[in-house]
């Protein structure tokens, strides 16, 4: 009896395990360079005073790729496709131009991360980084779609886990006390740029792209459980990597004088290690290779779903990369330009939370699937508290 009770349990867990991988090619983008420096630079200035947003951040993550990925199962088809259903063309141009701002703004940060990672590891000039970074993000897609999407999910994994290794790593050199873990759990904000700081990491692991590219992922994936699975190991390897990389920036960076990578590498060196530097240019160079694959395959399923057609890769890559090379050129400062672009993708967050909330609440689109009433509160709640968020930032910001 035992045996025949534990055989459909052993399937199960098998079968939850092969369609494990579209919410970690999603989790790419948590990892991003964005999300490292934005999260990085929150431990140098304000010690681990907003681990509890990255915590908080994570948590509501998880739900809502969920939703976008029962979407998808369900319906067969991507949030923008069915949002382009439901709207004037008026209104799904102009939705369409709001998405693809949001997407440039995510890519821009890609390339630029992983071109001050080349720079940094090999003196590679930064233009020619870019460049490089656009090169490998298509190259990747491309691999895709010869050998299926295991491979593009294999990659992801592997690439997850060696960004999480590379922070575990500068943790172990300077890891934190449970006191700085348990403060940095208390809702504060310290002040002096924390809610710029703050609506950037919101922006970085709450992203709009992420949203988009895997409500196309799940379809063809109907076992509900399974995107369960998928997604709550993917938000738990995610959100980790996310803390550790403001940890470790609240101990081996902590008032650092410095306003840059260079700097960011240069203090790890002199404080840490020449083996916490490696890990993490090395760190930022995956996470900058592989999240340009997500994005460009984010960007091709907004433009696909809202114009209903597709332009090559090489002219979408244009569209970004030659912004990213323009700003590389412009001897701005990296990191601002990183936590800006962050601080965008928060500011058009509402924009995709607010129709995927309506379309998966909805008995007509997703039939008995459709969320409960408790769920509708919480979404309603979320979406309250990040337009909340982003109208006090522009008014700290631009209000005398």
């Amino acid at each position: 009896m035992t045996t025949i009770q534990a055989l459909p349990r052993r399937r199960f867990h098998r079968s939850t395990v092969r369609r494990l991988g579209p919410a970690f090619v999603a989790a790419i983008a948590y990892v991003d360079p964005g999300n490292l420096v934005t999260n990085v630079t929150a431990g140098a200035r304000h010690g681990t005073a907003l681990l509890w947003v990255v915590v908080l951040a994570t948590a509501v993550a998880g739900p809502i790729q969920y939703l976008a990925a029962k979407l998808g199962a369900t319906n067969g088809k991507t949030l923008p496709q069915l949002v382009a259903d439901r709207c004037t063309t008026r209104w799904r141009l102009a939705y369409w131009a709001q998405a693809e701002i949001v997407s440039i703004a995510t890519d821009i940060a890609e390339v630029i991360g992983a071109a001050v990672a080349m720079y940094l590891l090999a003196g590679i000039p930064l233009p020619v980084g870019g460049l490089i970074a656009a090169l490998v993000g298509n190259g990747l897609l491309a691999a895709g779609d010869r050998y299926g999407e295991r491979f593009l999910q294999g990659v992801s994994v592997a690439s997850l886990a060696l960004i999480a290794g590379a922070f575990a790593l500068c943790l172990t050199f300077s890891p934190p006390t449970a006191h700085e873990l348990g403060t940095g759990l208390l809702p504060t904000l310290p002040g002096d740029g924390a809610l710029l700081l703050a609506a950037g990491i919101v922006g970085a692991t709450i992203m709009p792209h992420a949203i988009h590219v895997h409500s196309a992922l799940a379809r063809g994936h109907k076992r509900l459980d399974a995107h369960r699975a998928d997604v709550f190991i993917a938000m738990v390897f995610a959100g980790g990597t996310n803390a550790a990389m403001l940890v470790v920036g609240a101990g081996a960076l902590r008032d650092l004088d410095g306003d840059d990578f260079a700097g960011i590498a240069a203090g790890l060196a002199d404080r840490v290690g020449g083996a916490a530097q490696t890990a993490f240019l090395l760190a930022l160079l995956v996470s900058g290779l592989t999240s340009t694959a997500v994005g460009t395959q984010a960007g091709s399923v907004v433009m696909g779903g809202l114009l209903r057609r597709e332009l090559p890769r090489s002219v979408r890559r244009c569209a970004t990369v030659l912004p990213a090379v323009a700003l590389l050129s412009s001897g701005a400062s990296p990191v601002m330009m990183l936590i800006l672009s962050q601080v965008a993708l928060a500011i058009g967050l509402p924009l995709v939370l607010a129709p995927l909330a309506l379309l998966t609440s909805s008995r007509r689109v997703m039939g008995p699937q459709a969320n409960t009433l408790p769920v509708k509160i919480a979404l309603a709640a979320v979406i309250t508290a990040v337009i909340t968020l982003d109208a006090a930032l522009l008014a700290d910001q631009f209000m005398p």
